[in-house]
C-alpha cells in the first residue's frame, strides 16, 4: 500500500474516530519505552497530490516484531471470511503504524497505549505459554484476548490491557472499513457514479416538506 493512501486513511480516521476516554490511573506515568521524539506535523493543508514515501513526513514506529504482532491481532479482530479479506491483508497494520507515528496529541496518546499493549500481549503470552503472542496457536491467542476484549467487565488486573484492546479494535475497524474491501463488506454504495439520477422519492420529499 502506498503512503498517499495511508495518509488519506489517517485524515479520514482522525475526523471519524474520537479518542477513547482513558482513565487517569491507566495512563498515569507512561513508560518511556512507549515514547519517542516528536516529529514535525504536516499542518492543516497536507499535499495529497504528492506521492509520499515511508519516512517523508515522520519516522514510522513499529519494529518488525511489533508489526508481526499487530498483524496477528488485526486478523483476530477482522479475520478473512467468505465476504472479505482479513484486516492485515488490506494494509491495516500500515494504517495503524502511520497513525501512532503521527505527531499529534491524539496519536501520541494512542502511541503509548498501542506500544505498551503489544508489549503486554507478549509478556502475558510468555507468562502463560512461554512464547510470544504471535507464536501462539489461534485458540491460545483468542483465550488471551477473551480476558481483555470487554472493558466494562474486565478483571482489575487486565484493565490497562483492556483499554489497549478497545482502542486497537477501533483503529482496526476504522482502517479496514475505509478501504474498498471494507466498504464492499458493509455494502456501502456511496461515491459510485450513476448513469442517471431522478432525485429522492416523492414520499421522502413530502415528508420533509419539499413537495
Amino acid at each position: 500500500m502506498d503512503r498517499r493512501t495511508t495518509l488519506k486513511w489517517v485524515l479520514a480516521a482522525s475526523a471519524s474516530m474520537p479518542l477513547l476516554q482513558y482513565d487517569d490511573d491507566v495512563l498515569a506515568a507512561p513508560s518511556t519505552k512507549a515514547t519517542s521524539a516528536v516529529a514535525k506535523p504536516y499542518g492543516t493543508d497536507p499535499n495529497l497530490v504528492r506521492v509520499y514515501k515511508p519516512g517523508d513526513l515522520w519516522p514510522l514506529t513499529f519494529t518488525s516484531e511489533q508489526r508481526a504482532t499487530a498483524a496477528v491481532l488485526c486478523d483476530l479482530i477482522i479475520p478473512a471470511d467468505a465476504r472479505s479479506p482479513s484486516a492485515s491483508s488490506v494494509g491495516v497494520v500500515d494504517f495503524i503504524d502511520e497513525w501512532v507515528s503521527a505527531p499529534y496529541e491524539t496519536q501520541r496518546a494512542d502511541r503509548i497505549v498501542v506500544l505498551e499493549g503489544l508489549q503486554w500481549l507478549d509478556q502475558e503470552a510468555g507468562r502463560r505459554f512461554s512464547t510470544t503472542f504471535r507464536q501462539l496457536a489461534a485458540g491460545q491467542q483468542r483465550q488471551l484476548c477473551d480476558d481483555i476484549c470487554y472493558l466494562p467487565k474486565v478483571k482489575p488486573q487486565f484493565k490497562q490491557a483492556a483499554v489497549f484492546f478497545a482502542r486497537y479494535r477501533d483503529l482496526t475497524a476504522g482502517g479496514f472499513y475505509t478501504t474498498p474491501q471494507g466498504r464492499k463488506d458493509l455494502e456501502y454504495i456511496g461515491n459510485v457514479p450513476m448513469a442517471s439520477f431522478n432525485g429522492p422519492p416523492a414520499e421522502v420529499l413530502k415528508k420533509v416538506g419539499l413537495l
